[in-house]
């Protein structure tokens, strides 16, 4: 992930006194003491993508914001859709997506009552291996890959590290039997976070909702606490998000969504800094939140809704402010992720729907929609070229172009394999469109022809 200098803050925590609660019971600051504050120029990301955005080494790409870093891509599709190259089998059942590095293609699958690690060739799909990594249920998470390792965790809650190379285990933990989680009603569903050593992963334990875990040995470097005034706010343990980076007001930190709302904490020791509870639902908490300088977006599903928080540096840590918020009615997304492109956000709407909508992100004014859309159900949505990508429940896709202008369907087609709930979220990496459907993956051309 591109870094510019930043700020990194040394906080040690004051737990359990001055807490400062905004009016309306959402907003939480949880004080720190500044012991030390420093410039420090951050190096390149450790997440090898084969060059600039080239792979999408990870959930969501390689800034884990749903874009691609491409271009010279079709903008228009026959109506059979792209160019399809190959279709591979043997990755069993599943909802995970897919990481692309290496030439190589890394998803989680479920065959034989087992859960394994799969690995296959990003230029014609053969597989290279597969890795049992426990008895279990269908995996819904992505893996992580970050030089010669790749990570991921299992429906259960076990995090893994393996080469990436041959598959070979370096090191296992439980979010259960070590850490006290406990399995969310449709299973752990987080794809781990690899930044500066660290893996950042999500038990939902009341003394350990956060962890980072070492990148080479996985043993803990600290553990997060559930804030008490947050508790009750939402449905205990982990949602169903991933973490993300932030570099808000200069602090250094991570944020994530779990059953009782987002909390950011910070990257060295896992002090809790800030707290919302407004977007928390008693069912499931899901989209990954959308990081954008002191901005964080969020949005939940089951008729909660959406909100932009400002973080803002104070003497005593970090203050989230609510910039604005919508209702469920006006703007949510269920699951299948949300986009920022040129200041815009675009994600479908509604429980179980998927209709695209377009919102001004710093003012929450909605430009476009929600349309009824060309697709069933819920929507996965990733963005390459001024294109938005839209994966339907029913196996349908979707270029929709990415403006504010209006609604703009570019083409769709069925995706021919249909062995499932068409969530899983697209993945697209050296022109190349990847869509996993339980035991399938197709891989689809998306280069433009060069004429003469």
């Amino acid at each position: 992930m591109c870094r510019a200098a930043v700020a990194t803050l040394l906080v040690n925590v004051v737990v359990g006194c001055d807490l400062r609660q905004s009016p309306d019971q959402h907003m939480f600051t949880f004080p720190a003491k500044i012991s030390a504050m420093q410039s420090a120029e951050m190096g390149p990301a450790s997440t090898e993508s084969g060059g600039p955005h080239k792979d999408w080494p990870q959930w969501r790409g390689a800034e884990r914001d749903g874009i691609a870093g491409a271009n010279d891509l079709l903008d228009e599709w026959p109506s059979e859709g792209p160019p399809l190259l190959w279709t591979a089998s043997g990755l069993g059942s599943g909802m995970s997506s897919v990481s692309i590095a290496h030439e190589s293609i890394f998803t989680l699958g479920h065959w034989d009552g087992k859960v394994w690690l799969v690995c296959l060739s990003a230029i014609d799909g053969a597989k290279r291996w597969a890795t049992e990594i426990c008895e279990g249920d269908v995996p819904n998470g992505t893996p992580t890959v970050d030089g010669q390792h790749v990570f991921a965790i299992t429906r259960e809650g076990r995090v893994v590290c393996s080469e990436s190379a041959t598959g070979k285990i370096i090191w296992m933990r439980d979010f259960v039997s070590e850490f006290g989680g406990s399995i969310p009603t449709w299973g752990y569903s987080e794809s781990p976070l690899v930044e500066e050593g660290r893996v950042i992963c999500t038990p939902g334990a009341d003394d350990a909702l956060i962890v980072a875990l070492d990148r080479s040995t996985g043993e803990s470097i600290w553990k997060t606490p559930v804030p008490t005034q947050m508790q009750n706010k939402g449905h205990a343990g982990a949602g169903y998000s991933s973490a993300m980076v932030s570099h808000a007001a200069g602090v250094h930190h991570y944020v994530q969504m779990f059953g009782c709302g987002v909390v950011g904490v910070a990257a060295a020791d896992g002090a809790m800094l800030w707290g919302y509870s407004r977007v928390a639902n008693q069912t499931a908490v899901i989209p990954t939140p959308i990081i954008h300088g002191d901005y964080v977006f969020v949005s939940s599903g089951y008729g909660t809704g959406a909100a932009l928080l400002k973080l803002v540096s104070t003497a005593s840590g970090l203050d989230p402010e609510e910039v604005y918020f919508h209702r469920g009615s006006e703007v949510q997304n269920h699951h299948g992720g949300m986009v920022l492109f040129d200041g815009f956000v675009y994600m479908g709407h509604g429980n179980n729907k998927g209709f695209p909508l377009c919102m001004d992100l710093m003012s929450g004014t909605v430009k476009w929609g929600p349309v009824r859309g060309p697709g069933n159900g819920s929507a996965a949505v990733a963005l390459a070229e001024g294109h938005l990508y839209f994966r339907y429940e029913n196996s349908r896709m979707a270029l929709i172009e990415a403006t504010p202008l209006g609604y703009n369907e570019k083409s769709i087609f069925e995706i021919p394999s249909n062995l499932g709930k068409s969530w899983p979220h697209p993945a697209i990496a050296r022109k190349r469109l990847y869509l996993r459907d339980q035991d399938v993956l197709l891989c689809y051309d998306l280069a433009k022809e060069v004429r003469n």
